[in-house]
């Protein structure tokens, strides 16, 4: 189903793919539908998407979903079972019939544990007497069980069907797209996540104050066959679409290219991923809400904190359980314990763990039956803007050392002074002023080999050997605690929080040092908590126009936020346009310095442009600091048209013989580069490794013709140009990947520019007009050509591949599309000019260019100047 107002057109099949939907976080996903259902004359009516909240009035489950005409329980579908296995099967198609055959099996087991939860556990206590547990709350706990069940009910009728034909037909993709992208399989998925949390907490209550309850389950666990948990049996259907994606991934491995079932399966795939990725992060709001909740309950109920976590204004980003330590005057560890920190969208917050004693009975048998989760104790809480990250050795002068206590939040706080005259450092810091001392000695050592080598004499232990020993060994030293810094600030979160002033009223500062489980983790809080600060900018509240139309799946705080405004050049007296810009990135070989605490990528942004008759412009961005800067301008003889950044090459892309050569040479080994097409006909070639701006190559495009695109393959550096031809220059050995000297390869692809150019991995595709042409990599040859806009007017102007898809934009109009990458089929048209009609006048503006930073950092450009945003 697509948004409102936009318009979908595919081309007439016998099924349809979708593999788009567009919701309001800008997301896009999968929808199909239209496959012949197995069994026809059954009817169901999918539920309403507004039956997102537990209405329990009476047992009303079935008018509350819309179904159904036929009873889920009273459906006795055959079981799946394969036939004998045929003789004369390839290697693949006996592996695709193992997969098929854990699929039977793993649908069959669900499909069991499902019933199970209605059979033994929900119709058994909706029936006793005196109730263990009221209907309403039964009718909570076991949320939209009966209609998963019915999904996979159907799902097994049509599956057993088709494993009888599977030797003639060898298809399932299909069968999966048809099953699951109904709306009925979302809703009533996301309804029974959205609850699960809620019904575990009224089990365990249940279970803490009716005993009958607690025995019930008790005495299911001990009768069922395996010894499931009543919390067990539930899990499953949160894990069910993960496992089919395994088995999914597994079959498409085992699918060759032309394979009927090939198509349906990477369908299938993209169906099931999106369905799980929507749930997953269902699950974690409501996991987060449920901490939140949590964390309320152990806050009093006249503390200005209690007010703050239940305003409904809060958000949580960010909690995890990470090890506060404390460390002596010589650096020896004094302590540590488990805190659980919560980083909130405005506040950051530390609590105690304290999981309650089994001191009581049937607690440890409820802990066997359900999760019975932490009870948290607030140690401190702060606002976000005053949390400082410090890094060791970076320290620099950001803050004021005199008035800082290096010590956990709740020892008893000593004298400022006190601390400064002692010097007292803990951990990593004192590795640090243990490394400043050697370095110290190691130049006292260096005088001292000084005035050695002007000895007359000769002494024992006092010569130029033994004093060159000394230095050496204070190296090796320094060195090894070079590394132990590095390994401990890999994991180490050093926050500085503000204290109670002293008796004077100067304001103090605490430290605290958190452990993370990992380096990522260690990252991961250090940018959340960089991305936090500015999303409490005046320009990020809020920083986005969004039309409510999908609330179900809208997550809080999803919408990226505005990291800088910087203007694209630093000439103001030439009005320069934006022709393109690239990302170079620079990766740290050591997690946890001052690099990670900006929220950006590391490494460089180049921003090419220019003036007609005016001569063009590069302007080389730093990303490595918290805001980004300017590092390098330099003009160009004609306007900058395209970019393209080159990696080094992988491993076995260059042959033996570079293989040896970079070997016996390390400083030959082939760098990154940076390759610039100009207006002019030139193609440049810069070093990305440092920001001197060496230009490395150039050379002149055929016919001096302007160079429009550049892509690379790790055979062949591509150009594509004004008059339609595409030129290739091969890879070569020496310092410059490409061989720009001698006369590239030359195809006419059109008659017409070629704007856009993609590289997959054994294809370039070129487009020229409406028409898009499909080369081989490696000899150039021309495989496939088609029409990808059925106006010759119009121009395919940008094209991005994902997954097994292309998608493309158009010179006119407001539409993509969606083309097969092996097939070349047109599969999905999307309008997405409804969502840019929300926007206001005074922020429309021509998107001239957008790129990818990273991850997770999208930068778009403007005539004035480009956005990043989060």
């Amino acid at each position: 189903m697509l948004p409102s107002g936009s318009r979908a057109k595919r081309k007439p099949r016998g099924w349809r793919l979708g593999w788009v939907r567009s919701d309001a976080c800008g997301t896009m996903w999968a929808r199909q539908e239209g496959l012949h259902h197995p069994h026809p004359h059954t009817v169901v009516r999918c539920p309403s998407s507004s039956s997102s909240s537990v209405s329990c009035s009476g047992d009303s489950e079935e008018e509350d979903m819309g179904l159904l005409e036929v009873s889920v329980t009273d459906i006795k579908p055959p079981a799946p079972e394969l036939g004998p296995m045929p003789d004369g099967l390839s290697p693949q198609q006996v592996v695709r019939r193992h997969i098929l055959g854990s699929i039977v099996h793993s649908e069959g087991s669900y499909v069991e544990s499902l019933k199970r939860v209605l059979q033994d556990y929900r119709n058994p206590l909706m029936e006793m007497e005196p109730k263990a547990l009221s209907i309403r709350k039964c009718q909570v706990v076991f949320f939209r069980v009966k209609e998963i069940l019915h999904c996979h009910s159907m799902f097994q009728i049509a599956l057993s069907s088709r494993v009888a034909e599977w030797d003639s037909t060898e298809k399932i993709g299909d069968l999966f797209v048809a099953s699951f992208s109904k709306s009925m399989v979302l809703d009533v998925y996301s309804d029974y996540v959205n609850n699960f949390t809620n019904a575990m907490s009224i089990i365990k209550k249940a279970c803490l104050t009716k005993p009958a309850f607690l025995e019930f389950l008790k005495r299911r666990q001990v009768c069922s066959p395996d010894r499931v948990t009543l919390y067990g049996l539930m899990v499953k259907p949160i894990q069910r679409f993960p496992q089919f994606i395994l088995l999914l991934q597994d079959m498409l491995k085992n699918t060759p290219r032309g394979h009927p079932d090939r198509l349906s399966l990477q369908l299938a795939l993209t169906e099931l991923e999106t369905l799980a990725e929507k749930l997953n992060e269902q699950k974690r709001l409501a996991d987060q809400v449920a901490e939140i909740q949590q964390l309320t309950k152990s806050v009093s109920d006249r503390s200005s904190l209690n007010k703050l976590l239940t305003s409904g204004q809060r958000q949580l980003l960010l909690c995890e359980t990470l090890t506060e330590t404390v460390y002596g005057d010589r650096g020896q560890l004094i302590k540590s314990k488990e805190r659980r920190v919560f980083l909130l969208n405005d506040m950051l917050v530390c609590a105690n763990i304290n999981f309650k004693p089994a001191n009581h009975r049937g607690q440890l048998e409820i802990s066997s039956l359900v999760p019975l989760g932490p009870k948290y104790v607030v140690k401190w809480n702060t606002a976000l803007p005053q949390v400082q990250v410090v890094e060791v050795g970076q320290e620099g002068g950001s803050y004021d050392k005199d008035n800082v206590l290096i010590q956990h939040a709740g020892a008893k706080k000593a004298s400022a002074a006190g601390q400064a005259q002692s010097k007292v450092y803990f951990g990593p810091p004192r590795l640090f002023q243990e490394l400043q001392d050697l370095q110290k000695d190691l130049a006292v050592v260096e005088q001292i080999t000084l005035l050695i080598s002007t000895l007359h004499g000769t002494y024992q232990n006092l010569n130029m050997t033994v004093a060159q020993d000394w230095c050496l060994a204070l190296q090796r030293l320094m060195r090894v605690k070079e590394e132990e810094i590095h390994s401990a600030n890999k994991c180490r979160l050093r926050l500085l929080l503000p204290g109670k002033p002293d008796k004077s009223g100067r304001p103090i500062s605490f430290m605290v040092v958190f452990i993370t489980p990992n380096p990522l983790s260690k990252i991961s809080w250090v940018n959340r908590l960089h991305l936090a600060k500015i999303g409490l900018r005046e320009e990020n509240q809020p920083g986005w126009l969004c039309p409510d139309e999908d609330k179900k799946s809208k997550a809080p705080f999803w919408c990226p936020i505005l990291a800088c405004c910087i203007p694209a050049f630093s000439s103001r007296g030439l009005s320069l346009q934006l022709g393109a810009l690239v990302h170079s990135p620079v990766s740290c070989p050591l997690l946890g310095f001052s690099a990670v605490s900006t929220s950006l990528p590391q490494g460089y942004l180049w921003v090419g442009g220019g003036q007609e008759g005016a001569g063009g412009q590069v302007e080389i961005f730093s990303l490595n600091r918290p805001s980004p800067r300017t590092v390098k301008s330099f003009p160009l003889a004609a306007p900058v048209l395209c970019m393209e950044y080159i990696p080094e090459p992988e491993e076995g892309e260059n042959g033996d013989g570079d293989e040896g050569r970079t070997a016996a040479d390390p400083s030959a080994a082939v760098h990154p580069t940076i390759c610039l097409g100009l207006q002019d006909g030139s193609i440049l070639v810069y070093s990305s490794v440092d920001t001197g701006t060496q230009c490395l190559a150039t050379c002149r495009s055929p016919g001096l013709q302007p160079v429009l695109c550049l892509r690379h393959s790790p055979f062949h550096l591509f150009a594509g140009l004004q008059d339609g031809t595409l030129a290739a220059y091969p890879r070569t050995s020496g310092d410059v990947p490409w061989d720009l000297e001698s006369p590239p390869v030359c195809l006419t692809v059109g008659p017409g520019p070629i704007r856009t150019l993609l590289s997959l991995e054994d294809a370039v595709w070129a487009s020229c007009g409406p028409q898009v042409t499909v080369l081989d990599a490696t000899s150039l040859q021309t495989q496939q050509s088609f029409e990808a806009h059925q106006d010759e007017a119009v121009s395919v102007t940008h094209m991005v591949k994902a997954g097994s898809g292309v998608w493309m934009a158009f010179s006119s109009g407001s539409s993509i599309r969606l083309f097969h990458t092996e097939t070349l089929e047109h599969l999905q048209e999307i309008n997405i000019a409804t969502r840019t009609t929300f926007l206001l006048p005074a922020v429309q503006g021509e998107l001239k260019d957008a790129g990818a930073l990273g991850n997770r950092l999208l930068l778009v450009s403007r005539p004035r100047g480009p956005w990043k945003r989060r």
